[in-house]
């Protein structure tokens, strides 16, 4: 089919097309504006290593290492406590400490995908394997791009309960780092007492006070300092209005895929199945004539 043709056929569908494109929308639209929508607890952190009375600094016999230029990824201290954030010990004490396996439970069961679960026999208690993967799906952890700044994001359908997940996070993470930390210091403690007991030469009698000290030292200061891993720059807090999903944007994205479908359906009907070019009266009546004519 030449272009010129098909594009004369598919104008001429123009108003079927917007008609099409305008139902689908509303249809489709109907259904990203029933989403239920979730309030997004937020909370800005920097690393502890980054500040000058930070307790690594103060623990270490030597200057903590600076990281390299290129080499952007979290470590000591603040790594370990990104990592506690998303992990099975996280969701566990998010378990035991807030109500989210209630609320999970109770969001599973309501509405018409409730009643398909029930009438599919599919599981609808909550478990920790669901908060675990709540965390994964909906907790963002995000670096300023022109900061050391952190901000870590939680989304949520209840706005108190997001809040004090994201509180709840925050402490347990703290208290991970806090309380590694302390059990190595422990361990090292009893056992260089445990040497320097049995030691019978003075010289390394002293060099093994001198290593107790050291860490006698860094248990006070873990035990001391309230942020090991992180400070909080701005506490944990939640919006007024819920956010997520963005409807105004979706529907917009919504009518531009409409639009395209419905343009590259009707192509495809052109294409496929040609109509057949209907001769206009005015033109065929002159036809006839110049035949007429000549004979």
């Amino acid at each position: 089919m030449p272009l010129d043709h098909l594009l004369r056929t598919v104008w001429g569908w123009r108003w079927r097309l917007m008609l099409a494109a305008g139902l689908m929308w509303l249809v489709l639209g109907s259904i990203v504006w029933s989403w239920p929508r979730g309030f997004v607890a937020d909370a800005i952190i920097a690393p502890a290593e980054s500040t000058s009375m930070a307790a690594s600094a103060l623990v270490a016999p030597t200057p903590v290492a600076v990281p390299r230029l290129f080499d952007q990824r979290p470590g000591g201290n603040f790594g370990v406590y990104l990592g506690a954030l998303r992990s099975a010990e996280a969701a566990a004490d998010l378990v035991a400490h807030t109500p989210i396996i209630a609320d999970m439970t109770a969001r599973r069961a309501e509405g018409l995908m409730g009643q398909l679960r029930a009438w599919l026999g599919l599981r609808i208690q909550a478990d920790a394997d669901d908060v675990r993967g709540l965390l994964e799906r909906r907790m963002a952890i995000t670096q300023a791009a022109g900061s050391l700044t952190w901000t870590l994001a939680l989304t949520w359908f209840d706005r108190e309960l997001g809040l004090a997940m994201l509180r709840r996070l925050h402490a347990f993470a703290e208290a991970k780092v806090r309380e590694d930390l302390a059990a190595v210091t422990e361990s090292r403690i009893s056992a260089l007492r445990a040497a320097a007991s049995a030691e019978r030469d003075n010289f390394q009698r002293n060099a093994l006070f001198e290593l107790l000290a050291q860490q006698q030292r860094a248990a006070l200061i873990v035990m001391a300092d309230g942020a090991i891993a992180v400070r909080l720059v701005q506490a944990p807090t939640v919006e007024l209005r819920p956010s997520v999903p963005n409807r105004p944007m979706l529907l917009i994205l919504l009518a531009v895929a409409c639009a395209v479908f419905c343009g590259m359906a009707a192509v495809t009907v052109a294409l496929l199945f040609p109509p057949v070019p209907v001769t206009p009266a005015w033109m065929a009546a002159a036809a006839r004539q110049r035949v007429d004519a000549g004979e």
